[in-house]
């Protein structure tokens, strides 16, 4: 059986949940090495797991047997990290979202394709099955187009999932670039890019820091978006949403609506102009609450890509045009104007 060798680089909470125990429980993956300026955090996930511990991921990519490296380190990192995995020849996957603004995504795009390796942006909300359903349906076309949207994804903050807890990562700028849009509402611009099949050519929004103290990152943003063949919809990113969390997505179509993540039971609910009601259990959406750490299936999309040689699911070129909406609303909200989407140069609140 073919092995990949895998480094994880960021040991921290995404990594501890998501990333190292979807890697230890595929049979194709061998977990080699773990990286954190944190050396504990390093050491504590070798000895769960084996490997060699690094502080310095430069150390790590000259690893002669490392096949490929999963980046889970904050934001501000993601790009310089992917370009020195990917000219070192390492596979790379990177946490959401892939960089801080469109030049960096452009040159891990391009230092990935030089190198002749594998890109993916982890954006798990397309590989969740209320999600995957939905998209079936809206294949068929017997809902008619998608006319307006509304979208959310909201928790009660970083603090309660991030190691660092208060006042960590997630809540500097020069770490983290930018806090609940960054989180979260690139999430929801992704899947709406994909659940619609259309691109957002245009961004409104209001961003700003509502409630959390001592950060200067956003904890909540609402953006309005249109999409190239005329969708119009709204996104609400929260990190002052509790308790519990709102992951739901709702798609107004011609003949009839959908409802997606609303209903823990059916968590698909497609309801006709004709007065029919369709309802699918199809499992849930990942989320941050106790209890709820589903499988992501980024890390086996991700090592399949690699064991066939085929593009990733989910290839740098998508997590640019998701990142790019970003942009664009960070844009709009100083700007307090409409702004097309890739015309955006990241400009950032005082």
């Amino acid at each position: 059986m073919t092995q990949i060798k895998v480094g994880v680089i960021g040991c921290g909470s995404i990594a501890i949940h998501r990333h190292i125990p979807e890697y230890a429980n595929n049979p194709h993956v061998e977990l080699v090495a773990f990286c954190d300026t944190d050396r504990e955090r390093a050491t504590a996930a070798a000895m769960e797991y084996g490997g060699r511990v690094f502080t310095d991921y430069e150390e790590l990519c000259k690893l002669e047997e490392l096949d490929a490296v999963s980046v889970c380190t904050p934001n501000a990192y993601h790009a310089p990290i992917s370009i020195a995995a990917a000219r070192a020849g390492k596979h790379v996957l990177c946490e959401k979202p892939m960089a801080t603004s469109r030049e960096e995504a452009e040159e891990m795009i391009r230092a990935a394709r030089e190198s002749g390796v594998k890109l993916m942006i982890g954006h798990n909300q397309r590989l969740m099955p209320p999600h995957v359903k939905a998209k079936e349906i809206l294949s068929t076309g017997t809902l008619g187009r998608v006319l307006t949207f509304r979208t959310a994804f909201g928790h009660g903050g970083p603090e309660g999932w991030s190691v660092e807890g208060p006042g960590g990562w997630f809540f500097q700028k020069e770490k983290a670039f930018i806090g609940a849009m960054g989180d979260l509402g690139v999430h929801k611009t992704d899947l709406v890019r994909w659940l619609l099949d259309d691109e957002v050519v245009e961004v409104s929004a209001f961003v700003g820091t509502l409630q959390k103290e001592g950060t200067d990152v956003d904890d909540n943003a609402l953006l309005l978006l249109k999409t190239g063949k005329g969708a119009i919809g709204t996104l609400a990113a929260s990190w002052t949403h509790q308790p519990g969390e709102d992951n739901s997505t709702i798609l107004y179509c011609e003949k009839g609506l959908m409802r997606i993540g609303e209903d823990p039971q059916d968590q698909v609910i497609v309801q006709r102009t004709d007065g029919s009601v369709e309802k699918y259990q199809v499992g849930g959406i990942a989320t941050n609450e106790a209890g709820s750490q589903t499988d992501s299936g980024v890390i086996a999309a991700f090592i399949d890509a690699i064991l066939r040689d085929v593009d990733p699911l989910i290839p740098g070129e998508e997590g640019m045009r998701s990142l790019d909406v970003i942009l664009a609303a960070l844009e709009a909200s100083v700007e307090k104007r409409v702004v097309p989407v890739g015309s955006a140069a990241g400009v950032q609140p005082e």
